[in-house]
């Protein structure tokens, strides 16, 4: 092997390196697409929550949240205040901590629609209220709608 030949194979490997590094999408370029009442303050704070984790948010104010839940799968004992979609459909309702959001993605569970935590908890992301901090549970909904939990939040962490 000549050292051009060398060169070549070299050059080659990195520029495929990063051309498929910079395309691919890693957690901390993950856009969501959030779904809120423009004049809603906690949502402002989730957003924030998940933007400082690295993740790309674009931030939408449809005029009937309502529908677009409902047309999303989200029963009413799940809702919260707002609803994030991923680009591949996956949704998360309400102040889901940015690392279960990641985690999620990461593997997402055989018929899983997203995830959600009802109301929302003192304490969760957006929701901070000093040192008060609620036990909640983040549950996984699936299409099948045998949902569950998928990660109990102890206020105490």
């Amino acid at each position: 092997m000549t050292l051009k030949n060398t060169k070549y194979r070299w050059l080659v490997a990195i520029i495929f390196t990063l051309s498929v590094s910079a395309f691919a999408e890693t957690p901390k370029n993950i856009r969501l697409d959030v779904y809120k009442s423009p004049t809603c303050g906690c949502c402002e704070a989730w957003i924030e929550h998940v933007e400082n984790d690295g993740f790309k948010t674009r931030v939408h104010h449809p005029n009937n949240l309502a529908k677009l839940k409902y047309d999303k799968g989200i029963s009413p004992q799940y809702q919260s205040c707002h609803t994030a979609v991923s680009k591949e459909g996956y949704i998360f309702e309400g102040h889901i901590p940015a690392d279960i959001i990641r985690q999620f993605l990461a593997d997402p569970p055989a018929n899983a629609i997203g995830l959600a935590v009802p109301g929302m908890p003192a304490g969760s992301p957006g929701m901070e209220m000093g040192d008060r901090r609620d036990d909640y549970d983040v549950w996984l909904l699936r299409n099948t709608g045998n949902d569950s939990i998928y990660k109990h939040i102890d206020g105490n962490r």
